[in-house]
């Protein structure tokens, strides 16, 4: 869990300069952090790709096509499961509360549900927890903890200690997904199993990338069945 506890300290840290801050921090500053943040996710997610993909050529090659065809299988999982949707509504619902003014009586109340719902709604929560209880690489949630934290900085600043509280739901999910993948990991023998999640994991990292810069808008949280899906394939196609 330690991708978790770095990721629930980054908010809390955030979260206490963020009262503390009187400023913004600047767009020029900003657009520095994206890229910063956009190079680490490349990083994290080539290099899940060459570990799950290492042991030869012919394996590699045989790994990208099991995490190709499963990435299409589980977008037409999630599709039907309207995962994305889901995620969406939440996340409107959060805009909303973001955006509505809240009155000074309920600031607490507001950040600490707008605050929960952003920082858990999203892909990385789920792979970041799973490579980490499976891997124990928590490269991902280490990202997410940054971009966390940065959030947590702004939103203290409009809504109060409310966003420190949202630390909680944090820690409680992720970890919950991170021990669950830990006892998944221990009944998983075959390597083979977990290199497939790892190279299907690295593609969803990688496009991760083109959130962070902006670039356009990808349906992440359909792709997520994937994760169930690759190990399934690796499994029939022996």
């Amino acid at each position: 869990m330690t991708g978790t506890l770095i990721n629930t300290a980054a908010i809390l840290f955030g979260g206490f300069l963020g009262l503390k801050a009187s400023q913004q921090i600047s767009a020029a500053t900003q657009a520095r952090i994206k890229l910063v943040l956009a190079a680490f996710t490349i990083y994290a997610g080539a290099s899940m790709i060459w570990q799950g993909a290492s042991g030869g050529l012919s394996n590699g090659l045989k790994q990208l096509g099991i995490a190709c065809l499963a990435l299409v299988l589980g977008n037409a999982v999630g599709m039907l499961l309207r995962l994305q949707n889901g995620l969406n509504r939440l996340g409107q619902y959060a805009r909303d509360r973001l955006a509505g003014g809240a009155e000074a009586s309920h600031r607490f109340s507001e950040g600490f549900i707008t605050c929960t719902l952003l920082f858990c709604v999203g892909p990385m929560a789920i792979l970041g927890a799973v490579e980490d209880g499976l891997h124990g690489d928590f490269k991902i949630l280490a990202i997410k903890a940054a971009m966390d934290g940065l959030a947590a900085m702004g939103f203290a600043a409009m809504f109060g200690s409310g966003v420190l509280l949202a630390a909680l739901p944090v820690l409680a999910y992720q970890g919950t997904i991170t021990l669950l993948a830990s006892a998944l990991a221990q009944h998983l023998n075959d390597p083979l199993l977990l290199n497939s999640m790892r190279v299907t994991g690295g593609l969803l990292v990688l496009c991760i990338t083109v959130i962070i810069l902006d670039v356009r808008k990808v349906p992440l949280a359909n792709y997520l069945p994937s994760l169930a899906v690759a190990p399934a394939l690796t499994n029939w196609w022996r």
